[in-house]
């Protein structure tokens, strides 16, 4: 503020978190007039206290300090610290100078962590208080997504699993997916995916969670390293750190909750698409089935080991150098060695007989673990996300 930019202007940096992607309350909670408007909440509670404890503050300078709360002039302010190089003594003056009765008793006892210290703490639990509505909407639509889909097989992955809720991961699985074309984000009907390919559908919302998630991360490290550095109780060299670590957090995390609660509310999954992969994948996961078919009608379990692997390795030749469909099971029909168990292939490449206790054990997560936590806020539940850009 010290340097007089101007802030709304396209001639200076603004901050994307604030211009292009953090929600208008999470903006205005770190805003400058939310701040110094609490710089004088907190001078009036102080005078208040003092009053009544016995120090001579009358009434109408109590009242002088409530009428001039949200009278601020922050050019005078920004003049005021240039001059004195002080931001609270800055504002003392400016607030002093449109509460002429009161200037002399306003900051009375007080340092600057004060105001500064207190303030950080209203600001932090009000933006908590915004966050975590927004928390417990992703966590209920990703909840719904999953209790939507529980029954549907798909194939699984080992180095694409995800931690529910690991949000960043999320997002990469779902571009992972939709790379697959078995799922994807929303996407507008005017949206453009890519300036050079007019087909792309680029899953920029889940690119954008990722690329700031990745962003908040690091800002961990801001307060780590600052907190390394205090000299015995503390020292000073804490507070630019903290003007842009604080509100950078705030406005990351309110950013990704906003798209990822867009991108829960609007996931599109292509059954089809899933159901040809796992048709092309499935023979080969079934060989153990058979193998323990075969063996239970009577069959060695080396030899259709054996048999097996010759077939498999057959099918795969059509898949990988010819670009065939995988015909291992059209292989196990011809062959008349596999004709103990011709008529149970069916049942034994039925998808959901590979999908265990998955359904519901996803239920009982959900009813036990997801729905209790999200209790609290059942009355915010029905906020929809809108994304600013």
């Amino acid at each position: 503020m010290a340097a007089g930019g101007d802030h709304g202007s396209l001639d200076t940096y603004r901050s994307p978190l604030a211009s292009r992607y953090a929600s208008p309350e999470m903006c205005f909670v770190f805003s400058d007039r939310y701040k110094f408007r609490t710089w004088r909440q907190l001078w009036l509670w102080l005078a208040e206290a003092e009053q009544t404890l016995g120090l001579p503050i009358t009434d109408e300078q109590i009242q002088e300090m409530k009428s001039n709360l949200d009278n601020i002039d922050f050019k005078m302010a920004a003049e005021e610290e240039k001059r004195l190089r002080h931001d609270v003594m800055a504002h003392v003056h400016t607030f002093g100078h449109c509460c002429p009765k009161a200037a002399g008793i306003i900051h009375l006892g007080a340092t600057s962590c004060y105001v500064g210290d207190n303030t950080d703490l209203i600001i932090l639990r009000n933006a908590l208080d915004l966050l975590l509505p927004k928390l417990a909407r992703v966590i209920s639509r990703l909840a719904d997504f999953a209790k939507e889909q529980a029954n549907l097989p798909t194939l699984g992955f080992t180095h694409f699993q995800c931690l529910f809720p690991c949000l960043p991961q999320i997002c990469t699985d779902i571009r992972l997916l939709a790379n697959l074309k078995e799922m994807e984000e929303p996407f507008e009907k005017q949206q453009i995916g890519s300036s050079a390919m007019p087909y792309k559908r680029n899953p920029m919302r889940s690119e954008r969670c990722c690329s700031l998630a990745r962003h908040l991360m690091t800002l961990v490290m801001d307060p780590l390293q600052t907190a390394s550095v205090q000299w015995f109780e503390r020292t000073l060299d804490d507070s630019a750190n903290r003007r842009i670590c604080l509100a950078e957090a705030f406005l990351t995390a309110d950013t990704i909750l906003n798209t990822l609660q867009n991108v829960s509310e609007g996931l599109v999954v292509y059954p089809k698409v899933i159901e040809r992969r796992i048709r092309q994948e499935l023979p080969f996961m079934a060989t153990e089935n058979i193998i323990m078919a075969m063996v239970k009608a009577g069959g060695s379990r080396q030899d259709c080991h054996e048999k097996i692997r010759v077939l498999s390795q057959q099918a795969a030749a059509v898949v990988k150098q010819e670009g065939g469909d995988n015909d291992l099971i059209a292989r196990i029909q011809a062959d008349a060695y596999f004709s103990p168990i011709h008529s149970q292939l069916d049942r034994l490449l039925d998808p959901s007989s590979f999908t265990g206790r998955a359904s519901q054990q996803v239920q009982r997560f959900l009813e036990e673990e997801v729905y209790p936590l999200l209790k609290p806020y059942e009355s915010v539940m029905k906020v929809k996300a809108e994304l600013c850009l």
